[in-house]
């Protein structure tokens, strides 16, 4: 199932996305239940919070959909006449791993970590498709990185790591931008990486059971159309399992928490000449069974 947030007519609405449509859950729900919608279709983080019931309960609005035509107009919208925002825009946590691709180590010529190096962005800097990415005046550096992010399912605190995926809810990208200049010059990276806009997110969340193997699915990303990055999950140094659990001892996981899993190599402060990214870009990032994330750059 691919999960989206959307807009029309300035709502924000929870949706389920189909090849070119979208369904309105909160819509169907009202139908279905012959009144008040479904306490699960209020929010992406709602759904989340209660996914054993509110997933099988999508389930059945998308049968009674497919069972009644009639409805079908008062509840589906062209893809293309509506606005997808971030899927998720109010997790409690956005947690980020660091050097967790091989490749992204041998092109800075570092030993590859022992241990997850981990740091966070402030959920205020979150973006949806398409909406600008916008370049600060302190920075003359910013830089790009593809990612897959996790969504935590459910509360989890010292997870095993052969349970680890009972904890996931899906999975969606998100492009880690960083002011490397900022990153560096702080000794610490949460301010270089938490502008506003810094964090991209979407299109969708694809539930896990869509994705058989998250540790083996392409990953690239193109700056106007030319690819700067295309790598695999499977050079990820710690896997899902292992960074879950990781994380897990040191605090509690919540529904809709955010967890990105690291950048393949190609980023613009490691290439020679140095790429960063300016005014009028596009930046486009494809991950396998996902989609498509794009936002320009201004």
């Amino acid at each position: 199932m691919q999960l989206v947030t959307f807009q029309v007519n300035e709502e924000p609405l929870l949706g389920v996305l189909k090849k070119d449509s979208v369904i309105n859950l909160k819509a169907l729900s009202s139908l279905y239940n012959e009144g008040e919608p479904a306490k699960y279709v209020q929010d992406m983080l709602s759904l989340i919070e209660q996914r054993d019931e509110s997933l099988t309960y999508v389930e059945k609005l998308l049968a009674y959909y497919d069972q009644n035509d009639t409805i079908r107009t008062t509840v589906e919208f062209q893809l293309e006449d509506v606005k997808l925002l971030a899927p998720i825009s109010n997790p409690g946590k956005v947690v980020c791993v660091g050097n967790n691709y091989m490749d992204h180590c041998r092109e800075q010529n570092v030993e590859p970590p022992e241990k997850p190096l981990i740091f966070s962005k402030w959920p205020s800097c979150i973006v949806g498709p398409d909406e600008l990415v916008e370049l600060p005046e302190e920075s003359e550096q910013v830089d790009y990185e593809a990612e897959l992010v996790v969504i935590i399912g459910k509360e989890g605190k010292n997870i095993k790591a052969e349970e680890a995926f009972d904890y996931v809810f899906g999975y969606t990208i998100m492009n880690d931008i960083s002011a490397r200049d900022v990153q560096f010059a702080d000794g610490q990276w949460v301010r270089g990486k938490s502008f506003d806009t810094f964090a991209p997110l979407g299109p969708t969340i694809v539930t896990k059971d869509e994705i058989e193997n998250p540790q083996n699915v392409k990953i690239k990303l193109d700056v106007n159309g030319e690819t700067l990055q295309d790598s695999n999950t499977e050079h990820m140094i710690f896997d899902i399992p292992y960074i879950l659990s990781y994380l897990s001892k040191g605090f509690t996981f919540k529904p809709g928490d955010v967890v990105a899993t690291g950048t393949p190599h190609g980023v613009g402060v490691f290439r020679e000449p140095k790429i960063f990214l300016k005014s009028g870009d596009i930046c486009t990032i494809e991950i396998e069974h996902i989609g498509t994330l794009k936002n320009p750059i201004k």
